[in-house]
C-alpha cells in the first residue's frame, strides 16, 4: 500500500480529496452569493443583516482557504476556477436580492447543503483514518449548526 507525506493511504486520500474539492466549490460560490447579500440588501434590518453577511463571507474566506490548504496537505492541487465550481459543487449561483428573508432562507438552505456534505466527509476521513479533515469538519459543523439556530431564530422559525 503507498503512503502519502502524511502517513495516510493514497488511494484513500484520493477520494477524499475529490470531495474536498467539491466542498471547496460550494464555500467558493457560498462566499460569494453572501458578498452579493451584503452589497445588496435593503430595508429595515439593513444594519444588522449588512454586519452579519460581512461576518459571515469573512469565515467563509477562511474556510475556503482551509479547504484549499487541506487538500494541498493531502497531496492533491486546489481548483480556483469557478468554471469547476459550477461542475463539482451543488450550491449555484443566487439571484440578485435586497430582500432580507430571501437572503435569510438561501443562506438556511445553503448550510443544509454544506452540514451534509461535510458530514460525509467527517464520516470518510474517520473511516480512514485521517484525523486532520474529521477535525475540521467537525469544527466547521459545530459552527454551522449554531448558525442554522440563529438565521431561523431571526425568520422566527
Amino acid at each position: 500500500m503507498k503512503i502519502n507525506a502524511i502517513g495516510l493511504p493514497v488511494e484513500g486520500t484520493e477520494s477524499l480529496i475529490k470531495e474536498l474539492h467539491a466542498l471547496l466549490a460550494d464555500y467558493a460560490v457560498f462566499y460569494q452569493n453572501v458578498r452579493g447579500y451584503h452589497w445588496n440588501i435593503r430595508g429595515s434590518q439593513f444594519f444588522e443583516l449588512h454586519l452579519k453577511f460581512e461576518e459571515l463571507y469573512d469565515d467563509l474566506a477562511l474556510k475556503v482557504d482551509e479547504v484549499a490548504e487541506r487538500i494541498l496537505t493531502l497531496g492533491g492541487k486546489p481548483d480556483h476556477r469557478f468554471s469547476s465550481y459550477s461542475i463539482l459543487g451543488e450550491v449555484k449561483e443566487c439571484d440578485i436580492t435586497s430582500d432580507a428573508k430571501a437572503a435569510v432562507k438561501d443562506i438556511l438552505e445553503t448550510l443544509k447543503i454544506m452540514l451534509g456534505r461535510q458530514r460525509l466527509l467527517l464520516a470518510d476521513a474517520s473511516q480512514l483514518g485521517d484525523e486532520g479533515t474529521a477535525a475540521l469538519m467537525g469544527d466547521y459543523i459545530r459552527a454551522q449548526e449554531k448558525l442554522v439556530w440563529m438565521y431561523a431564530a431571526f425568520l422566527g422559525e
